[in-house]
């Protein structure tokens, strides 16, 4: 213990991590659009990158159109809390071709995850991925989320190591839109 109080030593510098890159990576079929129950597969496979799943993160952007227009022509439909999960039926972590970690029901275990977990701090720097205590549900036409994985999944969450020379691949499996539509009604009351 008394080794950790020395401050009398010259300090020690890790540099052996010189720098930080962020890649971005696209679906197999790059498409504007993406149906009910389609397989959405982001593929990593560059393998002499070292890569730190608990800081990764997944980034939609989109158009919200709503059908049905209130008194005003305004759009009365509003987007929830953790609505972007709500987009997806599963989500898969692969590594090598061996899944990780899978997600069913993605939009219910993550909300009561992180609604169990979730610290107030936490919760304002995640408002960037549909997160916001203060309010009910958010008004919206274009949107974009940056959704960290360790939100959707419990391996992102807990293992905070690196990851060497691995195939690595998210797969999205999109939700039906009876399910989204219900989501919506919720929203709305």
């Amino acid at each position: 213990m008394s080794d950790i109080l020395s401050i009398a030593g010259e300090p020690i510098f890790d540099d052996r991590i010189v720098k930080i890159e962020t890649h971005t990576y696209n679906p197999y079929a790059n498409t504007h659009t993406f149906e009910n129950s389609d397989e959405i597969r982001i593929p990593i496979q560059q393998q002499d990158l070292y890569t730190l799943p608990c800081e990764s993160f997944l980034y939609i952007e989109g158009k919200f159109e709503s059908k049905k227009p209130d008194a005003e022509g305004e759009s009365s439909t509003r987007l929830v809390n953790n609505c972007a999960a709500f987009m997806f039926k599963e989500i898969r972590y692969e590594l090598d071709g061996v899944e990780i970690d899978r997600s069913r029901n993605v939009a219910i275990t993550s909300t009561i995850r992180n609604y169990a977990s979730l610290t107030v701090e936490r919760s304002s720097i995640l408002q960037d991925a549909g997160w916001d205590f203060a309010a009910k549900s958010h008004a919206i036409d274009d949107f974009n989320f940056c959704i960290p994985l360790s939100v959707l999944l419990g391996f992102c969450e807990d293992y905070k190591r690196v990851v060497i020379n691995a195939r690595h691949e998210l797969i999205l499996i999109r939700a039906q839109r009876s399910q989204l539509s219900r989501i919506a009604r919720i929203a709305r009351t």
